[in-house]
């Protein structure tokens, strides 16, 4: 028989594995809305906005909530949220409809994103059981994205932009449905206090700090409108730490950054995250904008790193971290990450995809499949598990964080190198390839830092401590 918790897991996976794909398969359609909604393209940019203000703003405290009021019954929630906010966004005929949905669709994926993590550490406490458990979660986080070119250009081209969030139905109810089943109800204890003005300013920081970096390209990093609302993101969140140092049940008690682990994987994944950025959109735009691939043969090229990434999931990444522990398949990985980054840094216009984009894809792939499972270990392996909902909220708030604000400056790096070029004479595809390449250099410098920074910080042994401890209480058994 089947264990439940391996069930549960699967479940737990493609609940996230909804929320992964929204961030591309919505990219991959945003031509279509633009054209049958009549958005200027001014308009446009709040497709994506207004679900990544509720999403990077609602993330943290998404995590809390589930301490506080229970993980399964918020992971539900946020399932049922996305879900009917999916349907919203599919039957969609104006565009006010459509950024209303979204926005709710952001709330809903914050909750879930912030408590996947959690509840997959909760079911397995034996190592060489979470090490393999995180290696398939590890998957759906990396691979997902890429996931959604391809079924984005599918869908799109096939039956239309309402089919890239009515998608989600199918699967929202399966969830739903099959977590009910395989996971246990949460303990009847009560519910803690929740810290209401805690809650109000990191979540308004977060909010003021996601739009200030996602419009820092277009409105200017210098503007009024940039620098008031970064700035009123760090008024507010000094204003937080303030408050959590005086209350009696903070939101997010002080304490939880003296744990190095957590601390150490945050500041590794905000900057691998902006490396990861790099691949998924700045190697989708060379080769649709230089190589002149269509949506379809993107979403191809990305499907040897996705098939490298499944085989380190599936038992090659759970290897690898029972023999070496976290800190050597974690700097190895990033090493690669950068090395694949770098060769896309030489790509030229004329490129052919054996040639330019393979090796590139391979490094890529492997280096990901190898790192994605430790740094998620890493991140966990000194929280308790009353806080372990909140720890995965920092967690994925790191990741969120790190990858806007490096697609930000990536995109900004690349554009005025683009500008440069042109202004020197080069010719529209070399100066958009030259453009690319200062994005990709720079990506790569993000995933070299973050090996050294995992070489310095993390200290060196057989296994992590995430990946010690005793056997506890089956949280999937009823």
């Amino acid at each position: 028989m089947t264990d439940r918790r391996w069930l549960a897991l699967y479940m737990l996976c493609a609940g996230e594995l909804m929320i992964v794909l929204d961030t591309t398969i919505v990219n991959v359609a945003l031509p279509s809305i633009q054209t049958d909604l009549a958005f200027s393209d001014a308009t446009l940019v709040w497709v994506i906005n207004a679900y990544m203000l509720t999403y990077g703003g609602f993330l943290l405290l998404g995590g809390r909530l589930g301490d506080l009021y229970g993980q399964r019954r918020l992971f539900l929630f946020g399932v049922t949220l996305f879900t009917v906010a999916s349907l919203a966004c599919g039957i969609s005929a104006s565009q006010n409809m459509l950024v209303a949905a979204r926005a709710v669709q952001g709330l809903g994926g914050a909750v879930v994103s912030a408590i996947a993590l959690s509840l997959i550490m909760n079911l397995f406490r034996q190592p060489a059981e979470r090490a393999k458990a995180m290696g398939i979660y590890s998957f759906v986080c990396a691979g997902g994205g890429s996931l959604g070119v391809l079924a984005g250009g599918t869908l799109t081209s096939v039956l239309g932009w309402h089919s890239v969030f009515l998608v989600n139905l199918p699967i929202g109810a399966a969830v739903y449905a099959f977590c009910v089943k395989w996971l246990a109800p949460d303990g009847s204890q009560a519910p803690g206090r929740l810290d209401v003005w805690g809650a109000l300013t990191i979540t308004t920081s977060l909010m003021l700090a996601v739009y200030g970096i996602v419009n820092g390209n277009p409105a200017g990093w210098t503007s009024a409108q940039t620098l008031g609302l970064l700035g009123g993101a760090v008024l507010l969140l000094a204003v937080f730490l303030a408050l959590e140092a005086r209350v009696a049940a903070p939101l997010v008690p002080l304490r939880l950054f003296r744990a190095k682990s957590l601390s150490a994987a945050n500041v590794m994944g905000a900057l691998w995250a902006a490396a990861m950025f790099a691949w998924f959109f700045v190697s989708a735009l060379y080769m649709q904008r230089v190589l002149g691939y269509s949506p379809m043969q993107v979403g191809l090229a990305f499907l040897p790193s996705n098939l490298i990434m499944a085989a380190f999931s599936l038992g090659i990444s759970a290897k690898m971290v029972m023999r070496f522990g976290t800190r050597l398949p974690l700097a190895a990985g990033l090493l690669l990450t950068a090395a694949g980054l770098a060769l896309f840094a030489l790509s030229p216009v004329d490129g052919g995809f054996a040639l330019h984009v393979l090796p590139g894809m391979t490094l890529l792939g492997i280096g990901c499949g190898m790192a994605m499972n430790p740094v998620l270990l890493v991140a966990m392996s000194d929280v308790e598990q009353s806080e372990s909902g909140l720890a995965s909220g920092v967690v994925n708030t790191a990741f969120m964080m790190g990858g806007a604000l490096g697609l930000a400056v990536l995109a900004s790096l690349a554009a005025a190198r683009t500008e440069s070029l042109l202004a020197a004479g080069a010719e529209s595809a070399a100066a958009l390839n030259g453009g690319y390449h200062a994005a990709f250099a720079v990506g790569a410098v993000f995933a070299a830092a973050a090996a050294l920074l995992c070489a310095v910080l993390l200290r060196a042994g057989r296994h992590s401590p995430a990946l010690q401890g005793g056997e506890t209480a089956d949280p999937a058994k009823p």
